[in-house]
């Protein structure tokens, strides 16, 4: 049986992280000339994890690491997720031989699977088929395929990109920063962007000290750098890096 998921209804969890703030101590190490086991007694220090952030000397954030749970998300997600170099995953097999007993689950938009067109067959004949019967069928392809003894690690080539991903993502929350800069602009692709925004909420909530001052590049850098390709919904609203520098140069003390 076909399992459905929508885009937009990925689940994510903290698994570690958040709660005791390891920043202020990081940055304590650098500068303070007394022992390690003076620094490591030291009471946390909101203002000096403040100062970090505020000066954008992130360093010390490396030391603050986040490990989540997600799942209900598509393969097209996980592409993007993991061009984010600086992180650790732990993806679920698609690989492993689990004789037919593998759920075949997939997550795409309502609107494409709702979307209907004609199609002609191999043999000729036409068919009109939407996404949710594409799905069905490779899935039905799929299972003939375990049934007649034909690898899991073979058939898997001809799922679809919608076919669910389960991992563990690990990420410092340097990592976090820049990953949220980029993921949760308006101009990510929708699923990525919700999966950005979920793991955004948690730390904001789990850490807020350490993640006040994250979101996306507009957010963290005070202007748009994305310049001509700033999404529509933006414009005229959040000025550009282009405009900015604009605003700058006519604004030089040695004019």
């Amino acid at each position: 049986m076909l399992g459905e998921k929508f885009t937009g209804q990925g689940k994510v969890v903290l698994l570690a992280g958040g709660g005791k703030i390891f920043t202020d101590i990081a940055a304590r190490f650098v500068r303070s000339e007394r022992s390690l086991e003076e620094i490591a007694a030291s009471p946390y220090s909101k203002q000096i994890v403040r100062n970090i952030l505020d000066s954008n000397h992130r360093a010390a954030l490396e030391f603050d690491f986040f490990l989540f749970g997600v799942e209900g998300y598509s393969r097209v997600t996980e592409t993007q997720l993991v061009r984010k170099r600086i992180a650790s995953y732990l993806i679920k097999s698609g690989r492993a031989e689990l004789g037919g007993k593998r759920a075949f689950n997939v997550v795409y938009p309502q609107n494409v699977a709702h979307f209907g067109a004609k199609v002609t067959l191999p043999d000729g004949h036409e068919a009109f088929l939407n996404g949710r019967d594409l799905a069905e069928l490779t899935r039905q392809w799929y299972e003939a395929g375990i049934d007649k003894g034909l690898p899991e690690e073979d058939l898997r080539y001809l799922k679809p990109q919608a076919t669910e991903f389960r991992a563990i993502i690990g990420m410092n929350a340097h990592a976090l920063y820049d990953w949220f800069a980029i993921r949760t602009c308006k101009n990510a692709q929708a699923e990525i962007r919700d999966l950005a925004l979920k793991m955004l909420s948690i730390c904001r909530k789990t850490a807020p000290d350490l993640f006040g001052n994250a979101g996306p590049s507009c957010v963290q850098l005070g202007y748009c750098p994305e310049n001509g390709l700033q999404n529509p919904a933006c414009r005229n609203k959040i000025i550009t890096k282009e405009k900015a520098l604009e605003i700058l140069k006519a604004n030089r003390p040695d004019k």
